[in-house]
């Protein structure tokens, strides 16, 4: 809800044009009726898409004509190393990257470049990371088929004329990824704002998986208020929520 709303309130706040997309990229592991159940959420917080709502899994024509544009290039090769034969390798070790696979590959990989990839972001300050030494080449079409988070994120955001991803700061390092991808496609980089995730005593991000409790279950107006709270923006009166989200948006100031 956090990213939610801070990408509500930034796109409010400068007049622009705010997206939703679904990123439903894994059938093996979706519930159905969850991104139905997103949106109904969202709704119910005042938080309406200005366009209509894109779903990934409608879009594996474009990703696979980039797909093919990469591996034309270069930039791109098949992988045919198993999970365990990868186990213990913290980074890619390259080791189908010089050479042809010998059979068919189970997946395809990005061929990462030397040198850092840096960018000022909007809310956490100057970022760089070097994913040769910190990841290695990443996977653009996985294993069982499945098309990766970044090269649809990519793919999907230049399709869109996206300016500004404002997001958690779990993802800075898929960040890197995306501006690597965007730079050998030719792709403008948007604006990136990673904001700080939630938390629970232990330090965990809040999730399903941290069993924290889901928001539709509390008062609008509470769940709002720890919302602003936590992006440091001034208490607003308990109201409907777009009367406290209209209020938000004047005290809004990431940097453009």
């Amino acid at each position: 809800m956090v990213a939610a709303v801070a990408s509500w309130l930034d796109v409010r706040a400068r007049g622009g044009t705010w997206l939703v997309r679904m990123d439903d990229l894994d059938p093996p592991r979706e519930v159905p009726g969850a991104a139905d159940g997103i949106l109904r959420t969202l709704e119910r917080f005042g938080l309406i898409p200005d366009e209509p709502v894109v779903y990934q899994s409608q879009r594996g024509d474009a990703y696979r004509a980039t797909l093919n544009a990469l591996l034309a290039s270069g930039d791109a090769f098949g992988c045919v190393c198993t999970r365990a034969q990868l186990a213990g390798h913290a980074v890619y070790p390259g080791t189908c990257r010089d050479e042809p696979p010998v059979r068919a590959p189970r997946s395809v990989r990005f061929r990462v470049g030397a040198g850092r990839v840096e960018w000022e972001d909007r809310w956490a300050g100057p970022c760089a990371f070097d994913l040769a030494e910190d990841v290695g080449d990443f996977v653009l079409k996985r294993a069982d088929g499945h098309w990766a988070y970044h090269l649809a994120a990519v793919v999907d955001d230049a399709a869109a004329g996206i300016t500004d991803v404002v997001r958690g700061a779990d993802l800075l390092d898929s960040t890197a990824r995306h501006i690597a991808l965007q730079q050998r496609l030719g792709l403008p980089t948007p604006r990136y704002a990673h904001l700080p995730v939630v938390t629970n005593a232990e330090g965990q991000k809040l999730s399903k998986q941290t069993h924290a409790p889901p928001v539709d279950d509390q008062p609008i107006a509470t769940v709002l208020a720890r919302v602003f709270a936590h992006l440091g923006l001034p208490p607003v009166d308990p109201d409907r929520p777009e009367t406290m989200l209209a209020t938000a948006t004047t005290h809004w100031k990431l940097p453009a």
